[in-house]
């Protein structure tokens, strides 16, 4: 019962602005491509139960976002998650309808802090609006689906009596020591000069190649002449994401960027400018802005992800059966004819694995 999958699923094609190096922006794509749809099919509504009903344009803007992301990375989104999506977004609907005066004001309070921690991870505000536009969403579309999901969960909360205590959450982080260590951080500018075809991740021919290549030695001896990078970025730089930040990224632990591009940018020292480095995506220049060490994220820090988690491990416990009664209490019906046999075809699925699973408890 992870109510938090929607949101992040409908963001998660653009949202991180440091996606533009690991992955760069198709240009020239359809940025919203279930608008298309909806103007050519309409915007029928595949699920209706007491008091809402859910329409296919909800449903296709969280997916077409996951499918964008996992196309990036060159991975596939299991069988059943177009189905799973939908299930949540009749779980948070259904909860709606149980949310009182206070899930209502406790819920905003936590969606505008996620916000607030989300605009945290770019450069500016614009940036964000940016991320969000290549996806098909403005900052409100943002805000009210973070908010239903929010007021959402705490109902859920209140409806199950779930408590999580300091005592709960202290125990936690004391016990957990090691997953509160934060890895050392680069932030950096950087420009890059692409040599692949950002449509069909095709090579670009070799004479464009060695023009670029030319052209990223130059504008190096400029920055080392004196030039403003952000300024330069701002012109030439390729990446989408952080072109008109002066090709600001903001700060990311190894593990996060591709391989050369994460060597230089942690190899450098403060304000220093890197060679030339050669990435599958083109040439880039990277200037290094600052570093931060490796630290242990305190207690008072923690504490508010801590006992969501904690939270979140027992209504995923309890939260499947009192979430299928609230369906069949509001009358919940799949409108679609295929969504509805893969729904069928999902719970029969686990049905069967839930019968099987004690058997193989016994056997070991």
């Amino acid at each position: 019962m992870k109510l938090k999958l929607i949101v992040a699923a409908a963001l998660v094609a653009g949202v991180c602005s440091t996606q533009a190096v690991t992955q760069p922006a198709t240009a020239g794509t359809n940025a919203n491509p279930e608008a298309a749809m909806t103007a050519l099919f309409g915007d029928p509504a595949v699920v209706k139960g007491k008091g809402f009903e859910i329409k296919r344009s909800d449903l296709d803007q969280v997916v077409s976002g996951a499918k964008a992301n996992a196309a990036a990375a060159g991975q596939q989104l299991p069988p059943d998650f177009e189905i799973s999506v939908l299930n949540q977004l009749i779980t948070i609907q259904v909860l709606l309808q149980t949310a009182n005066a206070a899930d209502q004001a406790a819920g905003k309070l936590e969606a505008d802090q996620q916000y607030t921690n989300l605009l945290k991870k770019f450069t500016s505000p614009d940036a964000f609006e940016r991320q969000l536009k290549a996806v098909g969403m403005t900052v409100a579309d943002l805000r009210a689906k973070a908010t239903q999901e929010a007021v959402a969960k705490t109902a859920l909360k209140r409806l199950l009596n779930i408590s999580i205590t300091d005592e709960d959450a202290k125990d936690y982080y004391n016990q957990h020591a090691a997953d509160f260590e934060q890895p050392e951080l680069a932030h950096v500018r950087h420009i890059l000069l692409m040599t692949i075809d950002p449509a069909t991740r095709s090579s670009l021919t070799t004479n464009t190649v060695a023009a670029k290549r030319k052209q990223i030695d130059d504008l190096r001896k400029r920055v080392l002449a004196g030039e403003d990078f952000a300024a330069l970025a701002k012109q030439f730089s390729e990446d989408p994401g952080s072109k008109e930040n002066g090709g600001e990224l903001p700060e990311f632990p190894r593990g996060q960027m591709v391989p050369e591009f994460e060597s230089a940018a942690f190899a450098l020292s403060t304000n220093q400018v890197s060679e030339v480095i050669t990435t599958q995506f083109g040439y880039h220049i990277i200037k290094l802005l600052d570093k931060t060490p490796a630290k242990k994220v305190d207690y008072a820090t923690a504490a508010t992800d801590i006992k969501d988690g904690l939270a979140r491990m027992k209504i995923s416990k309890l939260a499947p059966d009192y979430v299928k009664k609230l369906r069949t209490d509001d009358q919940v019906e799949i409108l679609d004819a295929n969504l509805k046999a893969l729904d069928e075809k999902v719970q029969a699925n686990q049905a069967a694995a839930a019968a099987e699973a004690p058997a193989t408890g016994t056997s070991k």
